[in-house]
């Protein structure tokens, strides 16, 4: 019996034996991190038994409507945690991540992507671009545009297969040939600033221009990158030419949100990011259009008026429509009516108290763009001096963040020289 005894002692599996791959993940761990594993994977299990990944997926994309990215990129994570290698939801935590400003986490996350689909989705490829800068940038772009032609080539094929027939379904998840218009335009525009120095930049940068224009002749971005090419290289009425039409390409709109406070998904659609237009009222001025770069700073203002570059741009075309009528008038030798002196006082009044609310901004918001600042100094001191008790002084919310020269447009500086 002893022998019999020992024998079913020796086949008896032990608990460690039992379930051999359970502790494996805790070795080296210390006790608080080991409980924090635990209950991370508990919380998985209960995640994938309560929702499935397309239903995580579905809260991420109303966080992210709602832009709570915190919320949404837990819920994004969650479905991750299911469904590691989903890649609806990787692009989906890349972006959290950019929003967020993580830009390391989010590099992770898309070449995580890359390595598992290398040759499907250009949107991965769209946000590396973004995160790199000079050859790198470019190099991610055009890989993006290889997978976003390569997709429209078997879209058009399906369509063909399918006949004449057949009626065709708008699906906004599929590629369109307006993303390669604006894929194009991202590596034009790195020639045009980052890779300028680069031999035959000018060349490169015209080339992917007019391939965006091929893809989509009536994309206002491509149309402003063109004329912002021919003003770099002297050729100012085309340039001009170029800037009228891509903003009158979404001015309207913009007007109409400004004028019915529209929140039409259509009209807000046409109207380009709020960066994007401070650079086209810096090159409105630059090709002396003041009327309709005030339009746009109106617009601008309307819509945000805490940004300090856009209460010195409003000044400064003030100030220069003031030097054009003083200039006009020198030169016609004319006595100047009651009509024009008013005008004249106006914009007198318009450019102190849009300056004098650019400088009291920058002091609140703490910035750092120090020509901007002397040159706002300069303007007021030859306009009189600051408004006092300027009205229309910006009111600031007490959680407001500091900017920098990094949150402007450092690579349009050139184009309002002071």
């Amino acid at each position: 019996m002893g022998g019999q005894a020992k024998g079913k002692k020796k086949n008896k599996p032990s608990k460690k034996n039992k379930h051999p791959s359970r502790d494996a993940g805790f070795v080296g761990l210390s006790p608080q991190d080991r409980v924090k594993l635990r209950m991370h994977e508990t919380a998985k299990k209960k995640t994938a038994e309560k929702y499935t990944v397309q239903q995580l997926l579905e809260k991420t994309e109303e966080s992210m409507d709602c832009f709570d990215f915190e919320m949404a990129g837990l819920f994004c994570q969650r479905a991750l945690d299911v469904d590691p290698t989903n890649l609806q939801a990787l692009d989906m935590l890349g972006h959290i991540y950019s929003e967020l400003g993580d830009t390391e986490k989010a590099k992770g996350v898309f070449l995580r992507a890359v390595e598992l689909s290398p040759d499907v989705g250009h949107t991965k490829y769209m946000y590396l671009g973004q995160i790199h800068t000079g050859l790198e940038a470019v190099e991610y772009y055009t890989r993006g545009v290889q997978v976003l032609l390569s997709a429209l080539d078997k879209e058009a094929q399906t369509t063909v297969q399918a006949g004449a027939a057949a009626l065709p379904v708008e699906d906004p998840h599929l590629p369109t040939a307006k993303d390669v218009s604006v894929a194009y335009c991202s590596i034009a525009e790195i020639y045009l600033t980052d890779l300028c120095m680069e031999e035959g930049a000018a060349d490169k940068c015209r080339e992917f221009i007019e391939r965006a224009l091929q893809y989509h002749h009536d994309n206002p971005e491509a149309l402003q990158l063109m004329a912002s090419y021919l003003f770099s290289v002297d050729r100012n009425q085309e340039g001009k030419e170029y800037l009228l039409k891509s903003v009158g390409l979404w001015l309207p709109a913009q007007k109409q949100i400004a004028a019915s406070s529209s929140t039409e998904e259509d009209v807000q659609n046409e109207v380009p990011p709020y960066e994007w237009r401070i650079t086209t009222a810096k090159l409105l001025i630059e090709s002396e259009e003041y009327e309709m770069a005030v339009d746009v700073l109106e617009g601008l203002l309307e819509e945000d008026d805490e940004v300090v570059q856009v209460w010195y741009l409003s000044g400064w075309v003030c100030y220069l429509q003031l030097e054009k009528a003083k200039e006009q008038q020198e030169r016609e030798g004319r006595q100047v009516t009651e009509q024009e002196k008013e005008e004249c006082n106006a914009l007198k009044e318009a450019a102190r108290s849009y300056l004098t609310n650019a400088k009291k901004l920058y002091s609140k918001l703490r910035c750092d763009d120090q020509p901007m600042l002397d040159h706002v100094e300069q303007l007021i001191g030859e306009l009189g001096g600051e408004v006092e008790g300027e009205d229309g002084d910006p009111g600031l919310e007490e959680d407001y963040e500091p900017c920098s020269d990094d949150d402007e447009d450092d690579d349009d500086d050139a184009a309002m020289e002071h």
